[in-house]
Formats: C-alpha cells, sequence, structure tokens
C-alpha cells in the first residue's frame, strides 16, 4: 500500500530521506555562492524548490508536521464558560441537550455544536 500524502505535499518520505543524507550544504547563494549552489543543485535535481530542501535538511525525521493549531481548543466558548459547561454535566448527569437548553440563559452563545465539540472526555461520565 502506498504512501498517504495531504494535497499541497511536493516531497515523499524517500525524497526526504535523500535530502536529509545527502551532503548539499545549507546557505544562502547571495552570501556565499559555493554553499548556496549545492542547495540548488539538489533542489533542481529533485524538481522542488531550494526552501523546500532547507526545510527537511532541518528537520530531525520524514514526517510531516501536523497541521492546525498546537493545543486544540474550542472557539466558540471560552476557557471559563467550557469550564462552566463541564462542571455542570458532571454535577446534574443530564444528557447534552438538557445541559444546553439549561445553560443557554446563562451563556446565551452556547449552541448545540458549541457544546458537543468540546472532547468527549469532558462528556464522559462513568456508569459505576
Amino acid at each position: 500500500m502506498g504512501q498517504v500524502r495531504h494535497g499541497s505535499a511536493t516531497t515523499t518520505y524517500a525524497v526526504r530521506a535523500a535530502i536529509q543524507r545527502s551532503t548539499a550544504r545549507q546557505g544562502h547563494a547571495r552570501h556565499d555562492p559555493e554553499r548556496g549552489a549545492s542547495l540548488t543543485a539538489l533542489s533542481q535535481e529533485l524538481g522542488i524548490k531550494p526552501k523546500t530542501v532547507a526545510k527537511w535538511r532541518k528537520r530531525a525525521t520524514v514526517e510531516d508536521l501536523k497541521t492546525g493549531p498546537r493545543e486544540p481548543r474550542s472557539t466558540i466558548l471560552t476557557e471559563a464558560e467550557e469550564a462552566a459547561v463541564v462542571a455542570f454535566r458532571r454535577h446534574t448527569l443530564l444528557p447534552l441537550d438538557d445541559c444546553l437548553y439549561a445553560l443557554q440563559p446563562s451563556i446565551p452563545h452556547l449552541t448545540r455544536v458549541g457544546a458537543a465539540s468540546m472532547s468527549s472526555a469532558a462528556w464522559h461520565i462513568p456508569l459505576a
């Protein structure tokens, strides 16, 4: 089975590994033409931009970095509002919709999507 890449990926794991193994030195051609030439030559050989070669030379692995926020958070509720909703849910043990209707007077912009978008761990209530 082949490697799964995102739509704008210009390199594969094999190409990234080859870049990291290469002896091409990093540098800018305008500061040191001899150093920049090898980076440029490698990029031309692989058919990618010198910036891409430089990026993969710096990285320790051939894995892509995750996209999106490093620390996911609710875009609808503040941390304090989210904490209040979770505390209410855990204290009352009400289903999602009942929590929503009970909390909407105090948090008017709370929607079902906003309440449901919180992490599932926050909504999980042990049965025992």
